[in-house]
């Protein structure tokens, strides 16, 4: 067997210390027996995907040596390897199934599956198709789409009994056929669902080993009946343990930073997180905590993947990360520091900033220090000061909250303009005083009442800080109460 396997992440929004840590596992797999490691953008979701997204995983991956053979940007026999450019296959292939009995038209209205969505909520019925355009005979169904009627394509579940599925690392596991939906396969607009263009791509490309996270396990009994609907064989799946907060719940922005570039920001180094990122839920057969990223691959099984949810604790990682720096030679951390938080490109943004506010070189240093920091210390008079007049610290927490969660997690262009545009609109949206806000973001970011103008100043700062330092703002309100 020629082992291919890839990371298939979708181009919505920052790009996940997740995608990193399936992306290394199947990294490891195809490096270890000479096969190949595909990069597949899955961007169905046409609403919410990006150009710019796309890519930021790009250069995240990249910047953590996990270079793909095939993929948008270096093409391959198999592409094109964006979703969005393949539709035309997945309708081939979804008409195919309706061909063979194994997917049929549904043409109920978005009115209809509301109603029926409401009557098992009210009767408290597990939610799901209810199959009434299952029975349509095949050609009533013919007919009714040659003369102009939407409709979606379904995959045909059976309705009775069990379905076994395999996967790697937990064997046979069963579900029950009654609590599986018929899932929509191609949407009204021509637009296929994950499913069908993830089983479709993956035959197509010749992947061999199915390597995901756990959340996806519950949709192996729909792939797996994909895979029969066309009659083909079935790669190998793997689905990973998902990182965990310290608490156990699933990894999560609002507990832990989760963005590769907050990483990146903040001054870690990309072998530190690699390395780390290998002991979640695997280990060493030596058991050493400290290694490369070649003497990961050549150790690597993914027999060794313990089940046992491992936990991505940041102190952890930045207690290896310390371990690294103190390994690089004088020369190799400036160097370090040049290429990140020292970079002439950074430095070049914060310039501009500071230049007419400094009559002294050593000045430069006192008014722009919040730009070279991670953490704000916030004191009694930062306090005062985020808060408007006549405002509770409880008042002022929930609008960074919410701000945070319904404005800034959701922004992909963090350029000036952008950036105030969708801070107006949330000022608007919450009724708080345009002038109030913008101070109240001034301390929180700066740490100060006074400092070069606030949308660049956010700017140059990046999502990543501005983000942990609204947050950290916000739980510092809360406890100062």
């Amino acid at each position: 067997m020629t082992v291919r396997t890839r990371i298939a992440p979708s181009p919505t929004g920052d790009p996940h210390v997740g995608t990193a840590y399936v992306a290394l596992f199947n990294y490891a797999l195809a490096r270890k027996h000479g096969g190949q490691f595909l990069l597949r953008i899955e961007d169905t979701d046409r609403e919410r995907s990006s150009t710019a997204s796309e890519s930021m995983i790009f250069e995240a991956l990249r910047w953590l040596g996990l270079d793909w053979d095939e993929g948008p940007d270096c093409g391959g026999p198999h592409a094109p390897y964006r979703q969005s450019e393949r539709s035309a296959v997945y309708r081939e292939h979804a008409a195919e199934l309706v061909r063979r009995g194994a997917a049929y038209r549904c043409f109920c209205t978005r009115e209809r599956l509301e109603a029926l969505r409401e009557k098992q909520k009210a009767q408290k019925q597990n939610f799901g198709y209810d199959g009434l355009c299952r029975a349509l005979a095949p050609e009533e169904a013919e007919r009714r789409a040659k003369a102009g009627e939407a409709y979606v394509i379904r995959l045909a579940m059976p309705r009775e009994g069990q379905v076994l599925v395999r996967d790697l690392l937990r064997g046979d596991v069963s579900f029950e056929n009654a609590q599986l939906d018929d899932q929509v396969l191609l949407k009204s607009d021509g637009f296929p669902t994950y499913h069908l263009a993830n089983v479709v791509d993956d035959h197509l490309m010749g992947i061999s080993h199915v390597i995901r996270a756990e959340e996806w396990l519950s949709s192996l009994p729909k792939h797996v009946r994909l895979y029969q609907g066309f009659g083909w064989e079935q790669p190998v799946f793997c689905h990973l343990p998902l990182l965990r907060n310290a608490d156990r719940s699933k990894i999560s922005k609002r507990k832990n930073p989760v963005s590769l570039n907050f990483y990146k920001r903040a001054g870690y180094l990309p072998e530190a997180l690699v390395n780390y990122l290998a002991l979640q839920g695997w280990a060493m057969p030596d058991e050493r905590e400290e290694f490369t990223l070649q003497e990961f691959v050549q150790s690597f099984t993914l027999e060794r993947i313990s089940l046992g949810g491992p936990v991505f604790d940041v102190s952890k990682l930045s207690w290896l990360n310390g371990k690294y720096l103190r390994q690089l030679q004088p020369q190799q951390l400036l160097e370090r520091l040049r290429g990140q938080l020292l970079s002439d490109e950074y430095l070049l943004q914060v310039l501009p900033l500071v230049q007419e506010r400094i009559d002294t070189l050593e000045g430069f240093f006192e008014y722009s220090s919040f730009f070279f920091t991670g953490e704000i210390a916030y004191d009694t008079e930062a306090r005062r000061a985020m808060l408007p007049k006549g405002r509770s610290p409880a008042e002022t927490q929930k609008l960074l909250k919410a701000l945070v969660e319904e404005e800034l997690d959701l922004l992909i262009d963090w350029r000036k303009d952008a950036l105030e545009a969708a801070i107006r609109r949330f000022s608007e949206k919450a009724s708080w005083p345009a002038a109030e806000l913008f101070m109240t973001l001034r301390v929180a970011t700066t740490g100060r009442t006074a400092s070069p103008p606030l949308f660049e100043t956010l700017a140059v700062l990046g999502k990543e800080t501005c983000r942990r330092r609204l947050r950290r703002a916000a739980e510092f309100l809360k406890t100062a109460e």
